[in-house]
């Protein structure tokens, strides 16, 4: 099991290098193909991930990310709002096919999910979003890694002994602690290319200890939602790691928080 983990977090690591490297089209359309993935997941759990009302969640996600592209929608808030008269079209003339919790999923889906992960392809498009785009992963995976062992060697206090028993209070400080010291070591190998100072790099640190707090509640709300449906993975994607989101959790929070933070203190 451990092999296999180990494995198929070297193949994530390897096709995020490609995807963040080459940028553009390329990771824009990855990403939505990422974000189905993590939608249908979510969906299944409701039982509408091939019905009208899924399929009226992957259009709205489609539909946001080329405004990403091509910018023909000067307010997104149109998006949201056809996308919610959509969803109550269907609610109203398939009545009582499909329940109410049923509807809000769907709705909660395309943000939780496709919104929210789209800010890995709008921090890569930053000033110098080459080099920032990585603080999402310094801060999500690297503080999940360092809380982990952390943990293991030390943990002793429960964090959320109901929601998630297996990680404690030592854990949760070493996760922030690493991903702001992993943070400083890659600002101090990139600095010049990102064309930062120093000062700039304890910016990064601070923001990525931020990022880590709330990749933490990333990876509980994921949790949660499946204790809630007593569900142990969201799907069988990726061996070892689960489906998207089960290996997403924690980026999907991240993501916006690093894109806000950087696009306000770091970028020049």
């Amino acid at each position: 099991m451990f092999k296999t983990r180990l494995l198929s977090g070297i193949v994530l690591v390897a096709a995020a290098l490609v995807l963040i490297i080459t940028g553009g089209d390329v990771l824009l359309f990855s990403t939505l193909l990422i974000s189905y993935i993590g939608m249908f997941e979510l969906y299944r759990i409701f039982h509408v991930e091939k019905e009208l009302p899924g399929i009226v969640g992957y259009l709205a996600a489609t539909v946001f990310y080329c405004n990403l592209k091509w910018d023909f929608l000067p307010d997104i808030m149109v998006v949201v709002l056809g996308f919610l008269m959509a969803l109550m079209f269907v609610y109203v003339f398939t009545y009582p096919k499909y329940k109410t919790e049923q509807m809000l999923a769907v709705f909660f889906g395309v943000f939780y999910v496709a919104v929210m992960l789209s800010y890995v392809y709008q921090t890569r498009m930053l000033n110098a979003g080459t080099y920032i785009v990585w603080l999402i992963f310094l801060c999500s995976w690297g503080c999940d890694t360092c809380a982990y062992c952390v943990g293991m060697l030390i943990g002793k206090h429960k964090m959320s002994p109901k929601l998630s028993p297996k990680k404690s209070v030592e854990g949760a400080i070493g996760g922030v602690v690493g991903a702001a010291l992993l943070t400083v070591i890659y600002g101090m190998i990139f600095k010049n290319a990102m064309g930062v100072t120093m000062q700039h790099v304890w910016i990064m640190a601070a923001i990525s200890a931020v990022g880590a707090l709330i990749s933490m509640v990333g990876d509980l709300t994921a949790s949660a939602i499946k204790r809630n449906y007593e569900i142990k993975d969201y799907g069988k994607l990726i061996p070892g790691h689960g489906g998207i989101l089960d290996r997403f959790d924690s980026v999907i929070f991240t993501a916006p928080m690093i894109y806000f933070l950087a696009a306000n203190f770091i970028v020049l």
